[in-house]
């Protein structure tokens, strides 16, 4: 416990874990068993068992959330990315990010604002959002002190505190990187990549002592206890490049997490751990598996992870392939990737195209985990695809209004909404009108003439 510890606080309920361990099954455990089709008894045990997290600030709660699951039992999540800089965007511009992110399926927000008017940013956020809202409270401990030195505890929990008032459901707090990490990233290509976790380690190395997210983890753990905010642990030295994949620094503050995973449980405080940006494909398996082993199962919560380094302005593409795979293998949750990822601040393009990209790589993974959910929708719009109903099939799309245009650009009259075939092949060629043509009483007749014939020669023979 911290020599600096905090007053006692009354607290109004229990957080979800509590409840859940207590055996009361909650109106946000009941709505997420329904989005989950899953019996509300069994999201109650996966809530206890910290195996599954409800992220539901109690004030966001009676404001405009529907509570959501993150968890090995849940369907593969995506979180959407958004928040100004101190150089570009506006408090309109993210609103408008947070509505496109919510429209084309991000199942939570993260709020990583720099710079000015973080507080009114994520206000106007918390009050239109309808999906959990997170940030990472450091940037604005940091505006508070003004330089990465000048921050001390007290302003980190104030943050902390301030956040965890206004409505914050999950935030991720850097306590894993611990003073002695840092000499684990000394000949490492890329550093630290993680903007918190470069804070921390500055911080430390400037004033020669502990970090104080670590030093004040329990108080910590207190306000996120008030308010149930879910804890997520950041991993503040995560490999930023192929190169540095897999190294003792990632694994050395992993264990960290471990520790602190258990501490968070222990006080009824949800969390879910954060996972490496950058993985190539052959390790992809084995990071997951650790993480899982390490932290007792605690949702996974990865960020891509990038399987190559080589394409800049591609990386939402490079991340979808990795993000499938972790998804498969248990990630809980996959932290989309912009085409302006290493670029710059992404657009209202990017926040789709990064959004498509990944509800592309966690459906994937709902297949591969054999989510029924998902096996429908694909079936469905096979189905559509070979009665050639162009409309059903664009009704269906992940992205209808895309499929359509594409479809249009060639044969745009509605006779071909119809018509047994697209511009790709014509009616003369297309498989799929062909095969629907088949006599198949004539092909049956045939096979049992030929098989009569071979079997008239075989004993002749």
């Amino acid at each position: 416990m911290s020599t600096q510890q905090r007053p006692p606080r009354t607290e109004a309920w229990k957080t979800q874990r509590q409840a859940a361990r207590e055996g009361v099954i909650t109106r946000a455990m009941e709505r997420v068993a329904e989005r989950e089709q899953l019996p509300a008894q069994t999201v109650l045990e996966e809530v206890a068992r910290g195996r599954m997290i409800i992220p539901a600030n109690r004030s966001h709660l009676k404001g405009r959330l529907d509570p959501m699951a993150i968890g090995a039992k849940a369907r593969v999540k995506i979180n959407a990315n958004i928040g100004s800089s101190p150089t570009t965007s506006s408090l309109a511009e993210e609103v408008d990010k947070l509505a496109l992110a919510q429209r084309w399926g991000a199942d939570t927000v993260m709020d990583l604002s720099t710079g000015r008017r973080i507080a009114q940013t994520r206000e106007a956020i918390i009050s239109e959002a309808s999906v959990p809202i997170g940030t990472v409270p450091i940037y604005e401990a940091l505006e508070r002190a003004g330089r990465p030195e000048d921050l001390t505890g007290e302003i980190l929990l104030e943050v902390i505190e301030d956040q965890a008032r206004q409505g914050v459901d999950y935030m991720t707090i850097h306590a894993g990187v611990r003073l002695e990490h840092l000499p684990l990233c000394r000949h490492r290509v890329t550093g630290i990549v993680s903007r918190g976790g470069g804070l921390i380690a500055r911080w430390m190395v400037e004033h020669a002592a502990e970090n104080p997210l670590y030093e004040r983890f329990d108080d910590v753990l207190q306000i996120c206890r008030e308010h149930d905010v879910t804890i997520s642990l950041g991993d503040g030295l995560r490999p930023g490049s192929i190169a540095d994949a897999s190294d003792a620094a990632q694994f050395a503050e992993l264990q960290t997490l471990g520790t602190l995973t258990a501490r968070a449980w222990a006080q009824d405080v949800q969390v879910m751990v954060e996972g490496p940006g950058h993985i190539p494909l052959h390790q992809l398996e084995m990071n997951v598996r650790r993480q899982q082993e390490v932290c007792r199962e605690a949702p996974f919560y990865t960020l891509g992870p990038l399987v190559t380094d080589i394409a800049p302005g591609y990386d939402h593409i490079t991340s979808a392939i990795g993000a499938a795979i972790v998804g498969w293998h248990g990630t809980s949750m996959l932290c989309y990737v912009t085409p302006k990822e290493h670029l710059g601040l992404p657009n209202a393009q990017d926040v789709k195209q990064g959004l498509i990209a990944y509800r592309i790589a966690a459906h994937a993974a709902d297949l591969a985990r054999g989510d029924e959910r998902a096996a429908a929708w694909d079936r469905e719009l096979s189905e559509a695809r070979f009665a050639f109903d162009w409309n059903r099939q664009f009704d269906l799309a992940l992205d209808p209004e895309l499929a359509r245009s594409m479809h249009d650009e060639t044969l745009a009259d509605d006779y071909f909404k119809t018509a047994e075939f697209c511009s790709m092949c014509g009616p003369k060629y297309c498989p799929m009108h062909n095969f629907r043509n088949l006599d198949w009483d004539a092909l049956q007749e045939v096979i049992a003439t030929r098989k009569a014939g071979v079997a008239k020669v075989a004993s002749v023979s």
